[in-house]
């Protein structure tokens, strides 16, 4: 069996991505970019032409009914070209379809489902605050039932989407005093109370819209409560894991696109004193030791992916493939740079803008340190067995 394409429909979903994204997707990554602008009506294309939202949700439900691997492919095969977008894309189709989908009852899937799929609605996931990101049971935002409603208050922080997006999937605390327990909820963007906060303004990822989410007084209707009050927490930390993964699949693509990069320039166009540049040792090993690396971590993410399902948790190995495929992939971007010399570290290539993309992957998701802290643990639990 293929690690990496496991199936004929897996193998025909990298070559379909691919394609579009070398076509329609790499075409506009600079100047949005350069604009800071949401490309929505190619987000929308995504569903209208390709078709790859609900990637997890079975055919009955409306999705394409494949796995944690078909979900990596994309990821991977999008992020060679326009990384931001594809993070667009991570927080519509993982952060919120998946976790949706896998936490949410028929009734409400039955209002919501078919929007995000279609693209019709914009969607996001709102966790990190103001004054807890890795700590994210330490958030602040508080519920409140109020009859027939609840009433939020409070901030979510850095919301990938949050001013294109028309629905959310919220977490906040039923108690504020009560550090173990969270609840979730749909809220919707016309909802009373809800205010789109703060632009940010960031090195990378820069086409793909982050701002803060503000609920004042914000009224929630009953209906909207996800699954039981204080029992988010399960569901919260699976979906996690496929966003963990799905960010460790971005750095492959970012450092796939910067090889063949660098290796194109070195081994076929740039001469330095009459040699070809890949002739000199220096430049060989900035190749060399970046080609190795990234196989090896793309072989760790889908390995790890194999073996993720939605019912299951698989915290050690998520971890594991985030942190060292992030890592990998701002070192692979940086030697490509290098190996460029001036080319690299100009806007002509695409290499600086894929180098600076690649530094939020080791940021977002639970931070790199949070990854390996992660790690010890599990490995406390597997070596006192």
């Amino acid at each position: 069996m293929n690690l990496f394409e496991p199936t004929e429909t897996h193998a025909e979903l990298r070559e379909t991505v691919y394609k579009f994204a070398k076509k329609e997707i790499d075409e506009q990554a600079k100047i949005h970019d350069e604009e800071e602008k949401f490309n929505k009506p190619l987000f929308q294309k995504l569903a209208s032409e390709l078709g790859i939202f609900g990637v997890t949700v079975p055919e009955a439900d409306g999705g394409l009914g494949l796995d944690a691997t078909a979900s990596v492919i994309i990821h991977e095969e999008m992020s060679k070209f326009d990384p931001a977008f594809t993070l667009s894309y991570l927080a519509h189709e993982v952060l919120f379809v998946n976790n949706f989908y896998y936490s949410g009852n028929e009734e409400q899937k039955s209002r919501y489902l078919e929007k995000v799929i279609s693209a019709e609605y914009i969607a996001g996931m709102g966790m990190t605050e103001p004054g807890a990101g890795t700590d994210v049971l330490g958030m602040s935002t508080v519920a409140k039932k109020s009859g027939g409603k609840y009433i939020l208050n409070g901030s979510k922080q850095y919301i990938t989407n949050g001013s294109e997006g028309s629905v959310f999937l919220v977490y906040a605390k039923m108690d504020s005093k009560d550090q173990k327990k969270t609840t979730a909820f749909l809220i919707e963007s016309n909802f009373k109370g809800f205010e789109v906060g703060k632009k940010e303004e960031k090195m990378g990822m820069r086409s793909s819209p982050t701002t803060a989410l503000n609920f004042i007084d914000m009224e929630v209707p009953i209906e909207n409560l996800i699954g039981e009050e204080n029992g988010a927490i399960k569901h919260m930390m699976r979906n996690l894991e496929i966003e963990r993964l799905t960010l460790a699949a971005q750095s492959l693509g970012i450092a796939k696109r910067c090889i063949d990069v660098m290796s194109e320039h070195a081994i076929l166009y740039r001469e330095a004193f009459g040699k070809k540049l890949s002739e000199f040792g220096q430049i060989q090993r900035l190749i060399a030791d970046s080609y190795a690396e990234y196989q090896a971590a793309r072989a760790l993410v889908y390995e790890v992916a194999s073996n993720m399902v939605p019912e299951s948790r698989n915290s050690l190995g998520a971890a594991s493939a985030k942190l060292f495929a992030t890592n990998m992939g701002e070192r692979v971007s940086r030697a490509a740079i290098q190996v460029l010399g001036g080319y690299g570290y100009c806007r002509e290539y695409p290499l600086e803008r894929l180098h600076r993309d690649s530094i939020l992957l080791s940021i977002g998701g639970g931070t790199n340190e949070a990854m390996q802290k992660n790690i010890i643990s599990d490995l406390k639990k597997l070596y006192s067995v």
